[in-house]
């Protein structure tokens, strides 16, 4: 307060000279003795109304810079020490101030106004008053001291979402662009926490990028302030959530995977956290998908996906998804030693954000290579989610069921999956109130069902075994099927009870033959046109394995037909009707879709809906992304 008395004092002092005429105003030396009086009780009066607040009115609209600079310096204390929503009559006098042409009103003035807007209803009144424009001016001025306090209030003002939009179209975003680059480093960390609070929604990312923030960002993500680097790239990672701007960055920042590839070997945790989904949010695109792997970031990955700090396990595994969507990366990933991290993490029970991660990208793993599927279940995989997969969130049982769905694509791998027993968990999940748990279960039964070229030495006893429990079997589930309204569910289960005819095991086919509960329902589809119509959400894509046509493959509108010869081929195995002509069959598979975290309730959708949860659960070559 030294300043603000040495201030009012100087007023007084100019006031007792008898060569000049007297420098105050009634009202002014009224208001100058009464302020003096108030701080010297400070700590108990509310400078916010009343008395006080009319005093430092008066100073502020007067024509004296010296008591302006009395009015200003005592807001800017006073706000320093209490913050509080206030009223129009203690923000029009700040206002005015910041409009006056000496720069120690302009400096104090903006640092009140920064105080204040801290708290949110002062956020918005002060946008509301006008505030912007007086601010944006001063964030011109050449004075340093000015242009931190007025970005710095910029800053508080645009963490507000209503008055982000306000802000982007007042032309703020030039001048805070231009002092992100600033040789001072207060004037720099304002900037730049100005533009990354601007970043939050598409109008104002795409406002930022048309005012040329994306080098500036770029730019500082070298700065040498730890703060200036994660403002920048969290505002870099926030931007690169819209596929327009990715395409910009590949187009003009060759360096920036390099750049933050470095930074997730920041000493700042939340620079290395930010750093790594950056790079997630890139790693939507193929391009950056490859460049992250080419610039050696699967190491520093590695090791945030080791930390024990729960936002870098986060980051890290959401972005080595991404990465491993690339059929290319997979066994780059793999042989970089995160196969045995990433199974850890599968019963990281305190979030399940981490488990849909680290299970999305082992399957992602396993998607294209017989070698990396061989390499997944060797290091313990299927054992992990055998143990978990009934106790976990839906979510994570979606993904986990789907890993178990392409992993069992390979022959090489059935045998091995039904001696562990997975069909035991699997089995139960048939009837989990989500739909898209049901179909990958399902398919995961479905692909474990069928094999190509198969021979005499095949073992399907792991079915018979699991045929009438736990939870009512394969027999309960193959009926609810069947059973069902949808028509894609009635196709997996006729398809499915195929395979295990054309098993030739004896034992099977007589569980078949003798159950009253499928063979009269597929005596009904084998004559029935009735079913629920095949839905063209999800489209048809094929299975990079099959060389017949399965439940995937067929084309919309012939969901009917093919239900309806299967349920007569399953007829002819049963019956021996030599008048039931059965359809050509070759082995073919069913493959998990890509749709993430998305739970669906069966009993709770409308049937659009449930066609198109299950048509993207059994999508043939979509890979699990995440945004």
């Amino acid at each position: 307060m030294g300043n603000i008395f040495s201030c009012c004092e100087s007023c007084f002092q100019s006031r007792s000279s008898q060569s000049y005429e007297p420098l105050l105003l009634e009202n002014e030396r009224e208001a100058v003795a009464d302020l003096l009086q108030y701080l010297e009780n400070r700590t108990t009066t509310n400078f916010f109304s009343g008395s006080p607040l009319s005093a430092l009115t008066t100073l502020s609209f007067s024509d004296n810079v010296d008591l302006q600079r009395s009015a200003a310096l005592a807001f800017a204390e006073i706000t320093e020490k209490e913050v509080r929503p206030v009223g129009r009559d203690t923000l029009d006098p700040i206002l005015f101030l910041l409009s006056s042409h000496d720069t120690e009103v302009q400096r104090a003035a903006s640092a009140a106004l920064g105080n204040l807007a801290v708290n949110t209803e002062n956020k918005l009144l002060i946008v509301k008053l006008g505030g912007l424009e007086p601010l944006i001016r001063q964030m011109l001025s050449p004075n340093v001291e000015v242009q931190c306090n007025a970005v710095g209030c910029v800053t508080n003002l645009a963490t507000h979402d209503d008055n982000k939009t306000k802000i982007a179209k007042s032309g703020a975003l030039v001048p805070l662009t231009r002092l992100a680059r600033s040789k001072d480093m207060r004037v720099q960390r304002n900037a730049t926490g100005a533009l990354l609070n601007m970043t939050h929604s598409d109008e104002n990312r795409q406002q930022l990028v048309n005012a040329g923030a994306i080098p500036v960002l770029v730019g500082l993500l070298n700065s040498p302030d730890t703060d200036v680097q994660y403002y920048c790239t969290t505002a870099l990672s926030n931007i690169a959530v819209d596929g327009s701007n990715r395409k910009k960055l590949a187009q003009s920042e060759p360096k920036l995977v390099t750049s933050l590839v470095q930074l997730m070997d920041s000493t700042s945790l939340k620079v290395q956290c930010q750093a790594a989904l950056a790079l997630r949010n890139l790693a939507s695109d193929e391009k950056y998908q490859l460049e992250i792997v080419k610039a050696d970031g699967l190491q520093p990955l590695l090791r945030l996906l080791q930390s024990t700090y729960l936002p870098l396990i986060l980051s890290s595994a959401a972005c080595v998804r991404n990465v491993s969507i690339h059929p290319q990366n997979e066994s780059p990933i793999i042989e970089s030693g995160f196969l045995q991290p990433l199974i850890n993490l599968l019963s990281f029970k305190d979030n399940e954000e981490v488990q849909c991660h680290a299970i999305s990208t082992l399957r992602n793993l396993a998607a294209s290579s017989e070698k990396n599927k061989l390499a997944i279940v060797k290091a313990g995989a299927v054992h992990s989610i055998k143990e978990l997969v009934l106790d976990v969130p839906m979510n994570v049982q979606s993904e986990m069921t789907a890993c178990v769905a392409v992993l069992a694509l390979s022959d090489d791998l059935k045998g091995q999956l039904l001696e562990m027993g997975i069909c035991e968990v699997l089995i139960p999940l048939t009837n989990s109130p989500s739909s898209e748990v049901q179909g990958n279960s399902a398919a995961a039964l479905g692909n474990l069902s069928s094999k190509d070229g198969r021979t005499a030495s095949d073992d399907y006893s792991a079915f018979n075994d699991v045929w009438e429990k736990p939870e009512g079997g394969m027999h309960q589930y193959l009926h609810r099927f069947l059973t069902s309204p949808d028509a894609t569910f009635q196709h997996i289960a006729v398809w499915t009870i195929v395979q295990l005819l054309e098993s030739g095991d004896p034992q099977l086919m007589s569980n078949i033959r003798s159950s009253g509960l499928l063979i009269p329902n597929v005596r009904e589809l084998a004559v029935s046109r009735s079913v629920t119509p095949t839905s063209s959400a999800g489209g048809t894509p094929r299975s990079h394995r099959s060389q017949a046509r399965s439940y995937q493959e067929t084309e919309v509108g012939d969901g009917q037909g093919e239900i309806q010869e299967l349920a007569r081929k399953i007829l002819y195995f049963v019956d021996g009707d030599e008048q039931v002509a059965p359809a050509s069959s070759a082995p073919s598979h069913i493959q998990p879709g890509s749709s993430v975290g998305r739970e669906s309730n069966a009993s709770g959708m409308d049937h659009e809906e449930l066609r198109r949860s299950v048509r993207d659960a059994l999508g043939g070559s979509s890979r699990g992304q995440y945004h």
